[in-house]
C-alpha cells in the first residue's frame, strides 16, 4: 500500500509536467490559417424566422449561429428598466465566397411592439472581397426618451442582404450580448456630445518596428500598444489586433504595406482596415488602399477621446467611442493581390499611438469589458492575446501543482525512511518481549547464516522485506 501511494505521488508530479508540455501552442502563425477562429466557449444557437420562437441571449455570453441570403432572424433579450444592453454580430462568409458592393448585415434591437431601439449596418462596399465584418445595436436607458425604456422582452433582428451575383452560401455569425455597468452618478454626466476635441495626428512612433503576428479573430487578437509593429499578411488573409484605450484617451492608427518587386500592376481596393469598439460595434474604417507593388500607406481618420457622452453624437464614428476597453483592428489583404504578386505574404507595419492621460471611470462597481486594467496594459506591452494569457496562467498553476507534488513526494519518502528505521529497532513491548525473557533474548541474538540465493530471504533474489526499497538484480 505504501509503495502504491508513493507511486501515485510520483505519477502526479509526472502528470503535472506532462500537462505543461502538452499545452497547445499559438493557434496561428504568420502566413498561415486564414480561417476565422470562433471563441471556444461559444454556444450554438439558431435564429428564428418567427419572433415568438426566438432563443434568448444572456449577458456576458458568446454564441455561434448562421444566416442565409435574404434571411431575417430573431433572437430574444430579457432586459430590465435600468441597464444599457449591447448585442453585436460578426458575419463571416464561408469558404471565401464571392461578395459584392452593398452585401452585408443589419443588426437592430426592437421592443415588443417592433419599435426600433437602434441599428447598425456592416457592409463590404468598395472592398469587394470576403472577410469578417461586425455591427452592433443597443438599448440605452435615457431619462428623456419614451422608446425602449421598459423592462421586458426585446428582439434582436439580424438581416442579411446579398446580391444575386454573390455566393449564396451561409454566413457564420458570432453573437455577443454585453450589459453596460451602472453609472456612479447618472445626474452628473453630460448629456451632449463634445463639439471640440484634438484632431491633429500626433508624431508617429520613432522606435524600430517590433514583430507581432496578428490573430485570426476577435477571440485571439494580438495585443498592441503605442509603437510600430511589423507583421506579414497574405492575400485573402485577415489579421486581428487589439489596443487598450482608456477614458480620455485617443487612438491613432496607420498601416504601411511594403513593396513587392514581383509586379507593378495596379490593384484598386487592395487593403481594408477597420476599427471596432469593446462591444464589437463598428467605429470606422479606411478608404481601401490601392497597391501597385510600391510602398503604400493609409490611416484612420482622427477619432475623439473616449468619453461616456460621445454616445449622444450624431456621427456614428464619434458615438462608438463611448467606453474604455479593448479596441479591435482588423486588416485584410485582397485575394486579388495573389494573381499579380503571388501568394506569399507581404510585410505590413502598423503604427499605433494612444494619446492622453487615463481618466477615472464613470461606472460604479465592476466594469468588466468596459475598462482598461493594469493587466490589460501589461498584455499590450508583451503582445499576448487572451488565449496566450490563459495558457500562461495554466502553466503557472501547473508549475505550482508540480512543485506541490514534488514536495509531497519528498515528504512521503521521508516518512517511509522514518518508518523503516523504526522497524529496524525491536519494540521492547513487542511480541518477543511479551513471550518471556528467553524469547526476547533470542530475538536480540546475532543473525544466523545467510539464506541461500534463490530463496525469499534478504540475501536471495526474491522480494524485498515489507516496506523496504526494491533490491537491485
Amino acid at each position: 500500500m505504501r509503495q502504491r501511494n508513493r507511486g501515485r505521488v510520483a505519477l502526479a508530479a509526472v502528470a503535472a509536467m506532462c500537462a505543461a508540455a502538452a499545452l497547445p501552442g499559438q493557434a496561428y502563425a504568420a502566413g498561415e490559417d486564414t480561417a476565422y477562429t470562433f471563441a471556444p466557449g461559444a454556444k450554438t444557437v439558431s435564429g428564428a424566422e418567427v419572433s415568438t420562437e426566438a432563443s434568448a441571449l444572456t449577458p456576458g455570453s458568446v454564441y455561434k449561429s448562421s444566416i442565409r441570403r435574404g434571411e431575417k432572424l430573431y433572437y430574444r433579450l430579457n432586459l430590465d428598466a435600468k441597464t444599457d444592453a449591447y448585442v453585436s454580430a460578426v458575419a463571416v462568409p464561408r469558404d471565401g465566397g464571392q461578395v459584392a458592393y452593398g452585401d452585408g448585415i443589419k443588426v437592430s434591437i426592437r421592443d415588443s411592439t417592433d419599435r426600433q431601439c437602434s441599428s447598425q449596418d456592416a457592409r463590404f462596399e468598395s472592398a469587394e472581397f470576403p472577410r469578417p465584418i461586425a455591427a452592433y445595436a443597443y438599448r440605452n436607458v435615457e431619462k428623456d426618451s419614451s422608446t425602449c425604456q421598459e423592462a421586458g422582452t426585446y428582439n434582436v433582428l439580424i438581416e442579411r442582404e446579398s446580391k444575386a451575383t454573390s455566393s449564396p452560401g451561409e454566413w457564420d455569425l458570432e453573437l455577443r450580448h454585453e450589459s453596460e455597468p451602472q453609472l456612479k452618478s447618472a445626474g452628473s454626466m453630460p448629456t451632449e456630445a463634445p463639439e471640440n476635441w484634438p484632431s491633429a495626428s500626433p508624431e508617429p512612433p520613432t522606435a524600430a518596428p517590433q514583430k507581432r503576428s496578428g490573430g485570426t479573430s476577435y477571440y485571439n487578437a494580438t495585443s498592441l500598444d503605442t509603437g510600430e509593429w511589423r507583421d506579414d499578411i497574405a492575400p485573402g488573409q485577415t489579421r486581428f489586433y487589439r489596443v487598450p484605450v482608456d477614458w480620455g484617451q485617443q487612438i491613432f492608427v496607420t498601416a504601411d504595406l511594403s513593396n513587392n518587386n514581383a509586379s507593378d500592376e495596379y490593384i484598386g481596393n487592395a487593403l481594408a482596415m477597420s476599427l471596432d469598439n469593446p462591444a464589437h460595434g463598428h467605429v470606422d474604417d479606411v478608404s481601401p488602399l490601392s497597391y501597385s507593388g510600391k510602398p503604400a500607406s493609409v490611416s484612420l481618420d482622427p477619432l475623439p477621446p473616449v468619453a461616456y457622452e460621445n454616445r449622444y453624437a450624431s456621427t456614428s464614428s464619434v458615438s462608438a467611442m463611448r467606453f474604455a476597453g479593448w479596441y479591435y483592428l482588423s486588416v485584410t489583404l485582397s485575394p486579388k493581390v495573389a494573381k499579380s504578386y503571388g501568394a506569399r505574404a507581404i510585410p505590413l507595419v502598423l503604427k499605433i499611438k494612444v494619446e492622453g492621460e487615463a481618466e477615472t471611470s464613470p461606472y460604479a462597481g465592476g466594469t468588466g469589458t468596459f475598462s482598461v486594467t493594469q493587466n490589460d496594459r501589461d498584455m499590450a506591452k508583451s503582445g499576448r492575446s487572451d488565449p496566450e494569457a490563459a495558457r500562461s496562467n495554466t502553466m503557472r498553476a501547473v508549475g505550482v501543482a508540480g512543485i506541490s507534488a514534488g514536495a509531497v513526494l519528498v515528504l512521503g519518502l521521508g516518512v517511509w525512511t522514518l518508518l523503516a528505521r523504526r522497524r529496524a529497532v525491536p519494540d521492547p513491548m513487542g511480541p518477543a518481549a511479551m513471550a518471556g525473557p528467553e524469547a526476547f533474548a533470542a530475538a536480540q541474538a546475532p543473525a544466523g547464516p545467510a539464506v541461500p540465493p534463490g530463496s525469499n530471504g534478504p540475501g536471495g533474489g526474491g522480494q524485498p522485506p515489507y516496506g523496504g526499497p526494491p533490491q537491485a538484480r
